[in-house]
């Protein structure tokens, strides 16, 4: 089920998610969101987080534009017991290399960062990685 809605942005930029949006996606007060902006497509995802416990990560992965490539980098995280909260990806040159940016959470898994990005470069899809971590 899709919600679709029109909100007003105030002054201060703000907007109101309105109650059925919250109510369909338990937002509460207080709870966080990653917002994440793509000016190219200019669209604004908004993604309630798990917890406020939450270690959180963006991956921008490179990988070659082949069958199969994002399943077998998920299938990796899963292995790590590293949570993907939101994924969005992009083929850039159709055949050569696709783009992925992934937030994980590794609050639920005994791996550091490092690991992870060791990990992922191992599959022989990816051909570049860079991850930060994202601030509450």
């Amino acid at each position: 089920m899709r919600l679709a809605e029109i909100v007003k942005v105030d002054s201060k930029g703000r907007v109101t998610i309105p109650l059925v949006v919250r109510e369909a996606l338990n937002i509460v007060e207080g709870m966080n969101l990653i917002l994440i902006a793509d000016p190219d497509k200019r669209e604004i995802v908004l993604t309630p987080l798990p917890s406020a416990e939450s270690r959180l990560y963006e991956l921008r992965i490179e990988f070659k534009d082949v069958p199969g490539a994002l399943a077998r980098a998920s299938e990796k995280l899963a292995e790590l017991g590293v949570d993907q909260v939101t994924t969005q990806c992009t083929t850039v040159k159709r055949g050569e290399y696709a783009e992925c940016i992934i937030i994980i959470d590794l609050s639920h898994s005994d791996k550091n960062i490092e690991t992870v990005k060791k990990e992922l470069s191992s599959l022989e899809e990816v051909r570049f990685i860079q991850a930060r971590p994202l601030q509450r």
